[in-house]
């Protein structure tokens, strides 16, 4: 993490946490005041790459049930992540995707292909 500050990452357009061991997210989560559900994400493996997958609906399979803790958490994620809140007044079945959502979840993806990948050209796919 070279010392890097856990929160903001996305105001500077910083993607470090892309590179995030699970250690280094459960550091995250106890700076963020929840040291109890540190072992809720080394013991599942959640990596930088994998907390795009993190919100309420995941957050109880990793051992977070308590609702308000689950409601903090996500919150921060997508502030970490860049992400806006989805629309609650949207269908479950068709949630509104922002553009840096729909990147970081092809970002999540191990390999060559989506570690070279940048949002300048996810954009321009967009628009095509």
């Amino acid at each position: 993490m070279a010392g890097n500050s856990f929160h903001g990452n996305m105001l500077t357009g910083n993607m470090d946490f892309l590179q995030w061991t699970c250690h280094d997210v459960a550091r995250w989560i106890e700076s963020l005041g929840f040291p109890q559900y540190k072992a809720c994400f080394t013991d599942n493996l959640i990596t930088g790459r994998r907390l795009i997958y993190v919100n309420c609906i995941y957050l109880p399979r990793l051992g977070v049930t308590d609702f308000k803790d689950m409601q903090v958490i996500s919150a921060h994620v997508r502030e970490l992540l860049g992400i806006r809140e989805t629309l609650w007044s949207r269908s479950i079945a068709d949630p509104l995707r922002d553009s840096m959502g729909l990147f970081l979840e092809k970002k999540s993806r191990t390999g060559e292909q989506a570690d070279s990948f940048i949002y300048e050209e996810f954009l321009d796919g967009m628009r095509q």
